[in-house]
Formats: C-alpha cells, sequence, structure tokens
C-alpha cells in the first residue's frame, strides 16, 4: 500500500482532531469530577488537571489548523510530484473471417492504427505563443482528474472517467511542480477523431508548485460519444494526459436567430440655393502730394538810441 503527501495530510488532520477531541473531552470531566470532592486539595489539583486538558485541546486545535493550510504545500517543495506513467490504451486487432465462394474460409486482418504514445502540439498553435520567458524542461504534471465541479482549494469533487450527455463544463484537475511563472504552457482537449474541441495556450500564471486545473465549455453539440482525452504542454513539449469517455447522444445545436432588416422609406431633405451678396471693393485714387511755397519774411533790423545820463 502506498501512500502518498495529500493522503498522508489528511490522515495527520483527522489524528489531530481526534486527540484534539479525546483531550477536551477529559478535561471537562476531570473538572466536573473534581467539583464534587470535598477535600479541596485534590479538588483544586483534579480540576488544574481538567484545564491542562483543556489547554493541550487548544493546542492541538492549533496544529491541525496549520498542518491542515501548510503541510501538504510544504511536503511538495521538498519532495515534488513525480509525473504518474499513464498506460495508452491500444486497440486489440480482431481477425476478421471473410466468406468466399469456396469451402475454405480465409480469415482476413485488418490493421487498425494505435493510439500514439507521445501527443505533438501542432505546428500551427506553437507558432501563436506569446510568452518571451524559455520553459523550464524540468517541469512535472501529476496525475489529470476529470471532474464537473472543483473545491475552494482546486480540488476535483467526484472525479470521474465517463461522462453522460449533456457533458456541459467540465475541469481537468492536476499537481505540478518546477514550472516557471510567465513562460507558456497549453492544455489541449482533444476527441478520438483529432478533432479538437478546446486549447487554452497562454503564460503560466500560477506558481512554481501545487495545485492547478484547466477547463472545456465548448458548443454543447461538440460533446459526440467516444473518447476524449486531455493533453498538458510546457512550451511545445508533452507533459502528462488524462482520459474520459462521453456516452449517449450529443444535444442539437440550436439555429441562431438573425436579424431581418425591414427597409423603412426615409425622406431626403432637398438643398435649397440661397443667393449671397457678393462686395467687391472699388479702388479709391490715392492723392499725391502737394508742395506749398512758404515765403519767410525777414524783418530790417531796428536802432534803438541808448539814453543819455546827465550829471
Amino acid at each position: 500500500m502506498s501512500l502518498d503527501i495529500h493522503t498522508a495530510a489528511i490522515t495527520g488532520f483527522v489524528l489531530l482532531i481526534a486527540a484534539l477531541i479525546l483531550s477536551a473531552v477529559m478535561g471537562i470531566k476531570t473538572i466536573q469530577a473534581g467539583q464534587s470532592l470535598y477535600y479541596y486539595k485534590k479538588r483544586r489539583a483534579l480540576i488544574a488537571s481538567g484545564w491542562r486538558m483543556l489547554g493541550v485541546a487548544l493546542v492541538l486545535g492549533a496544529l491541525a489548523a496549520l498542518e491542515n493550510v501548510y503541510a501538504e504545500p510544504v511536503a511538495y517543495r521538498y519532495f515534488p510530484p513525480s509525473p504518474t506513467i499513464t498506460l495508452t490504451p491500444t486497440i486489440t486487432q480482431t481477425p476478421t473471417i471473410t466468406l468466399t465462394p469456396t469451402i475454405t474460409l480465409t480469415p482476413t486482418i485488418t490493421q487498425t492504427p494505435s493510439v500514439s504514445p507521445t501527443p505533438i502540439l501542432p505546428q500551427e498553435y506553437v507558432d501563436q505563443f506569446t510568452a518571451i520567458i524559455t520553459p523550464n524542461p524540468d517541469a512535472v504534471f501529476g496525475t489529470i482528474q476529470i471532474a464537473r465541479h472543483l473545491d475552494s482549494d482546486l480540488q476535483p469533487i467526484s472525479p470521474v472517467t465517463t461522462l453522460a450527455n449533456p457533458v456541459g463544463h467540465i475541469y481537468a484537475a492536476f499537481t505540478y511542480d518546477k514550472m516557471i511563472p510567465g513562460s507558456q504552457w497549453t492544455a489541449v482537449w482533444v476527441r478520438q477523431d483529432n478533432t479538437i474541441i478546446c486549447i487554452e495556450s497562454k503564460p503560466w500564471d500560477g506558481g512554481y508548485g501545487g495545485y492547478g486545473y484547466t477547463e472545456c465549455n465548448p458548443s454543447p453539440d461538440m460533446w459526440l460519444p467516444g473518447h476524449y482525452q486531455v493533453q498538458i504542454y510546457v512550451g511545445a513539449d508533452w507533459k502528462q494526459s488524462a482520459y474520459f469517455d462521453v456516452t449517449g447522444a450529443a444535444p442539437t445545436a440550436l439555429p441562431t436567430p438573425t436579424d431581418t432588416r425591414t427597409p423603412t422609406n426615409t425622406p431626403t431633405p432637398t438643398l435649397t440655393a440661397t443667393p449671397t451678396l457678393t462686395w467687391t471693393a472699388t479702388p479709391t485714387p490715392t492723392s499725391s502730394p502737394t508742395r506749398t511755397a512758404t515765403r519767410t519774411q525777414t524783418l530790417p533790423a531796428t536802432y534803438t538810441p541808448a539814453p543819455t545820463q546827465t550829471y
């Protein structure tokens, strides 16, 4: 029996909760028993012992909470998940007996191509990569699980390998490690006839390691009965695949209503020309300056006699 990290974390959490309940019950019973004693010292010692048990219960509760939140991520940091080898189903060649006009029956073996063990991402999607950070070739992905719903911790709720129509919106949950944020990754959902029904290709927006998922919600008529697989790529390198089946007839696609426009006669306004008055400037002759002669009159000098002084 192999015990993985997830199972060990759940087991440790359950054991801590059980110890918490046991310690709390014993502490309460001890306090109740101490209160019924008549001797002061014994009563005090028994009640103190009960309170110590309740204190231990509180410590166990704190340890259980820490273990539930941090134990598994820390364990994955030191013990990264290893990719699980998934067996690829191979179609068995069955001889077909063909009747001939003669009495001899000649078996004829029809060769049927098997599923390729290593998927290859089409070049047209590789050419559309937008990330500029080089992916880590050592990145690993754990077992992929198919489910209709995920919980708040990205864990699949009731994983399945067979889905009945109508399939609707489904998820593929996985564990991962050694991923580089910003590097290109791709998830491809493909039918057995190599028809791609969903594809998600973008720079990685998760962390270095932990839990992740990809989702598929195509048109309902795309879920034809048959075999399907989910392929995970880091860069152009395949990392992990998961296989599941779809049963039952796919829903019929509803026709898309088309709006029919009814032409409406719109009156066309008629432009009426309005006469515009145009003013034409008439040049005004410019008069030339006229020279006017100015005469300057020179008065003759006037002699004024000096006064005569009498002694």
